[in-house]
């Protein structure tokens, strides 16, 4: 029996297929959401070990929702559902998880006293940099998407129409 490697054969899909492409890592918003995962799931952890731990719940839907953003763009869910306006939909997210991360660790930082909850508030400002990043590049993509959806109106082709017909007179 040949060893499948040795035949030239291409070995079976296993672990390797749920990683996301390598541009797709080396991209900006997937090198945002990978920081957003990563840190929305050790503030979560700082929270779990503090006194601070009524404020878990917060980050970890945040961890929550930027992994499955995360997926979602790696593996071009958004260019198969164009019914969801994926970069208003991330706009929001991150605007929200920039509002409430800011909040909650001035919260942790000002009233708790334990070390886990500072950690957990200065992890908490450092997300909120990245989230705030990632909410202005989202906004500018939310910009262009939307004068992309008036330019496919009518009213957006009856206007061109009219300034076309305006200038052959």
């Amino acid at each position: 029996m040949e060893d499948p490697e040795s035949a030239g054969a291409v070995p079976p899909p296993g672990l390797s297929s749920l990683l996301p492409p390598r541009e797709f890592l080396r991209s900006r918003k997937g090198q945002l959401l990978l920081a957003e995962s990563v840190l929305s799931f050790i503030i979560f952890i700082c929270y779990i070990a503090s006194l601070a731990a009524s404020f878990m719940m917060a980050p970890l839907l945040e961890f929550l929702l930027a992994l499955f953003l995360f997926f979602a763009y790696a593996s071009r869910l958004n260019e198969k559902f164009k019914g969801v306006h994926w970069p208003l939909a991330d706009f929001l997210r991150c605007v929200t998880a920039a509002i409430i991360y800011f909040a909650i660790s001035i919260a942790a930082v000002s009233k708790y006293s334990d070390g886990a909850s500072k950690a957990a508030g200065v992890f908490g400002f450092a997300a909120t940099i990245v989230f705030a990043i990632d909410f202005y590049i989202t906004f500018n993509d939310l910009v262009t998407f939307l004068k992309q959806g008036s330019s496919d109106s009518p009213e957006g082709r009856k206007t061109e129409d009219e300034d076309s017909d305006s200038d052959s007179d």
